[in-house]
């Protein structure tokens, strides 16, 4: 019995991952045409669909996602045999990695991991993969290499690092009434709100702490990611009140008229992790990929200190 073409497992995969022929032909460095023959082979092999089309688009079929996670397991499985016993060398190495994390992350930290990389790991692509609106199983399945989020989210078996610390404070554009006077709790919870959720959720633990005092707030607007409720504080009367200090550099060098001030409430301070399935815990170029991002978080905050 001949024994299958071992490259169409990793066709399957990276078909599966992306559900477009056009973007599985980009990562593989395939023409289009190239990637639907081979589309075309693997089901053959299959004896499935694999892709249908769904709208304007592709949904992978049951059968796909079934295997979805055996695949990967194969391909990593492979991919540690050829790599047992040896180093990695991130000069030549041509991988890409997928990182999800929020935008606070992406824009404070995504250029600063752009350099590293284009330093230590040139041929390498940093593919950074948005949040959803609730959480999956895209690290187990093996769609992303790292989730990088605030700690206690995680399942007990996944393996977790810190990053870094951060404080929130309110944010309004410069010109704001609230500045004309102390900024009390009762002219704080005063002015109209913007909440930052993925989920669209409007409140949270600012909205507990004013309710011990017998105040309530009022939130005008629910925002998916931070940059775009900074642009939101800039060009309104609305308040930000959950601005990540870390934003802070960032949102100087963008030259936007916002006034940052301390919250007159206690709010906790949130801590940034970076997360990983166990079985990517001793392959080598992902020790190297989470060796550079906490050492790039370290280096920050040491500059700031």
């Amino acid at each position: 019995m001949p024994l299958p073409d071992l490259n169409l497992l990793l066709a399957l995969d990276v078909l599966i991952d992306e559900c477009s022929v056009a973007a599985a032909a980009r990562r593989m460095n395939l023409s289009a045409p190239a990637m639907s023959r081979t589309l075309g082979r693997v089901r053959v092999a299959l004896g499935d669909p694999v892709l249908v089309r769904a709208g304007r688009g592709l949904a992978p079929t049951p059968r796909a996602l079934e295997l979805r996670e055996q695949v990967r397991d194969v391909i990593e499985q492979a991919h540690r045999v050829f790599n047992a016993g040896r180093e990695v060398d991130m000069a030549t190495l041509e991988r890409t990695f997928s990182v999800r994390a929020n935008d606070v992350f992406i824009g404070s930290y995504g250029g600063r991991l752009r350099d590293v990389f284009r330093q230590q790991a040139p041929r390498c692509m940093l593919r950074f993969v948005p949040e959803g609106d609730t959480d999956d199983d895209a690290m187990v399945q093996g769609r992303i290499d790292l989730y990088i989020s605030t700690a206690g989210k995680h399942s007990p078996e996944t393996k977790v690092q810190h990053l870094f610390t951060t404080s929130l404070l309110g944010a309004a554009r410069e010109d704001h009434p609230l500045f004309d006077g102390d900024i009390s709790v009762e002219r704080f919870a005063a002015c109209d709100h913007i909440a930052v959720s993925r989920r669209g959720l409007a409140h949270g633990p600012i909205d507990e702490e004013l309710a011990a005092l017998g105040l309530q707030r009022r939130v005008a607007v629910v925002i998916p990611t931070f940059h775009g409720a900074i642009f939101a504080a800039a060009d309104s009367d609305l308040v930000l009140p959950q601005m990540p200090s870390v934003m802070l550099d960032r949102i100087t060098r963008m030259g936007l008229p916002l006034r940052m001030f301390p919250l007159p409430v206690p709010v906790r301070t949130v801590a940034l992790v970076q997360a990983w399935h166990p079985r990517m815990d001793n392959d080598p170029a992902h020790q190297w990929l989470r060796r550079a991002i906490k050492g790039m978080c370290d280096s920050v905050e040491a500059a700031h200190h």
